[in-house]
């Protein structure tokens, strides 16, 4: 069995309590915690400074006097100002840290009755992190002196909350809730999604670091930045505003000036001084959105803001501080850039800590169902005027959007529109199946155009992009769509060959896509980045 072991400040006060015979009527929580039968204390480490030395000794005495077994050892600590939290946290947690441990054969508890109260909060946070090995020991006086009694009670507080079956159910509910909050409430089916959410919410309200959000144009990056800043502020984590600007709209020197900030004078036609969105963000959240769309000068001055809080403003001679927290947004595979020097090294691995992946509308199709009626309810809301599907009408919408044949390169942000023009044109508040039929070709119309962009093609094949005919060019263009659309080569290939693969005793789509894509020197991994 292990040895108990208390570690605990003398009570000058308390444990001064009484003279001669007199003080055994007194309770004195140094001795009386020795006092207890089914608390055996082994060793008493008890700090005091030296001005107490006489006190610590008399107290020593009356423990040995009461409880022999206790070895009492006296630990002096000089304590300029007992009320200075960070003097007394300094001194304890050197303590702890010269502190010859022995958990195989000792048991520690650390009494924090005694001592002042930033001792005792010192004391909780080393236990909570762990610097102490330890348990708490609170004692407390008698309650009733019906009868002579000194010794009164104790408790055993362990600060491991996985023990308490009813916080840690508690536990979980919050962060179900915290959850739930970032999806702005809805209830979303598809696992990877899920499995993405539950780790933002984890690193939102721990960490400080940047946040990578990678996800196609309208996958919902930005809201759910909203939605992380809403929540730290709830929380008091930060307490200044929510900035966010995309950055594909900055070019130039207005880049600079948009982000940094400038002084008067700064270049042509800077008639007055502009603090910049970084200072805009100074104690808030800052999210720049399409961040591999900034120049090699803003990537390089972004870089010294994060590490080093301080940057310089264009045409300035000093350097200005914000304290910002930062996350980013891309739809570009930034791997790929870097190696293609387009975007700079050491800022990647400084915004890549933690990168969360969010999938496209058309790899969710499980998750329209709740998104639509979301989009229903926030109609509502923002026109005053509710409106609902037919039965028929909403087995068609959903049919459709959920079949191959939805493409959503808009992903999230399309369906939203889709569903407000239905919503608008509804009669009597009720969407019909001949409003249905109309929005799904509406949306069969615009798809038909959609392609992927000659920029992409030459994202990824370089000059050859340019050597391709224009028969083959759409074409790949339409096949990298399905792909970046898909969560996997096997669900790529299913909805290329829908039909081809009916025909065929065994389905080999995933081998027909990938050969396909060798034609071109391309493979999943580098199609399917986002």
């Amino acid at each position: 069995m292990r040895k108990s072991v208390v570690i605990g400040f003398l009570g000058s006060v308390l444990d001064n309590a009484g003279k001669g015979p007199a003080r055994w009527e007194k309770w004195r929580p140094s001795v009386a915690l020795c006092q207890h039968e089914d608390l055996l204390v082994r060793r008493l480490e008890l700090i005091h400074d030296a001005r107490n030395r006489r006190l610590a000794e008399e107290v020593r005495r009356d423990i040995q006097s009461v409880s022999p077994e206790t070895d009492v050892r006296s630990v002096e600590m000089e304590l300029r100002d007992p009320w200075d939290f960070e003097e007394v946290y300094t001194a304890l947690h050197d303590f702890a840290r010269g502190y010859a441990f022995d958990t195989e054969r000792e048991n520690y508890l650390i009494h924090i009755t005694t001592g002042t109260h930033v001792a005792q909060i010192c004391w909780f946070l080393l236990t909570e992190a762990r610097t102490l090995p330890a348990r708490l020991l609170q004692t407390a006086p008698p309650r009733k002196k019906a009868v002579a009694d000194s010794i009164g009670g104790y408790e055993i507080i362990d600060l491991d909350l996985t023990r308490y079956d009813r916080i840690a159910q508690r536990s979980k509910r919050e962060q179900a809730d915290t959850v739930s909050f970032l999806k702005s409430g809805i209830a979303t089916r598809n696992a990877r999604f899920n499995r993405v959410i539950e780790r933002i919410e984890q690193v939102a309200v721990r960490s400080t670091a940047p946040v990578l959000l990678v996800g196609p144009t309208g996958a919902g990056k930005s809201f759910l930045a909203r939605r992380i800043y809403e929540l730290k502020h709830a929380r008091h984590q930060v307490a200044g505003r929510f900035v966010e600007v995309n950055c594909a709209t900055l070019r130039g020197d207005s880049a600079m000036s948009t982000l940094f900030g400038h002084v008067k004078g700064a270049f042509t036609g800077a008639l007055s001084a502009r603090p910049g969105l970084l200072r805009a963000a100074d104690g808030g959240l800052l999210f720049l959105d399409e961040i591999g769309e900034l120049g090699p000068d803003e990537q390089a001055m972004l870089l010294k803001a994060i590490e080093e809080k301080r940057f310089l403003p264009f045409g300035a001679d000093s350097e200005v501080a914000s304290a910002f927290q930062l996350i980013a947004g891309t739809h570009r595979d930034l791997r790929q850039w870097v190696a293609q020097g387009r975007f700079r090294e050491d800022l990647y691995a400084r915004i890549n800590l933690w990168t969360f992946e969010l999938p496209g509308l058309a790899s969710r199709a499980e998750d329209i169902e709740p998104n639509l009626d979301f989009e229903l309810e926030r109609h509502a809301r923002e026109q005053g005027r509710q409106v609902r599907f037919n039965v028929e009408a909403r087995q068609r919408y959903l049919a459709f959007a959920s079949s191959v044949e939805a493409r959503w390169p808009g992903n999230f942000r399309e369906l939203s529109a889709s569903v407000t023009r239905m919503a608008t044109l509804a009669d009597a508040g009720r969407i019909t199946e001949a409003s249905v039929e109309e929005e799904i070709e509406r949306l069969r119309y615009t798809w038909s155009g959609v392609g992927q962009t000659d920029d992409s093609l030459t994202d990824l094949l370089g000059e050859a992009a340019g050597r391709l005919d224009l028969f083959d060019r759409a074409q790949l263009a339409a096949v990298i769509g399905v792909c970046r659309e898909s969560a996997s080569l096997s669900e790529a290939g299913r909805r290329l060959f829908a039909v081809s693969r009916q025909e065929k005793r065994q389905a080999n789509d995933a081998d027909r896509l990938r050969k396909y894509l060798a034609r071109f020197g391309l493979d999943w991994a580098r199609v399917s980045s986002r």
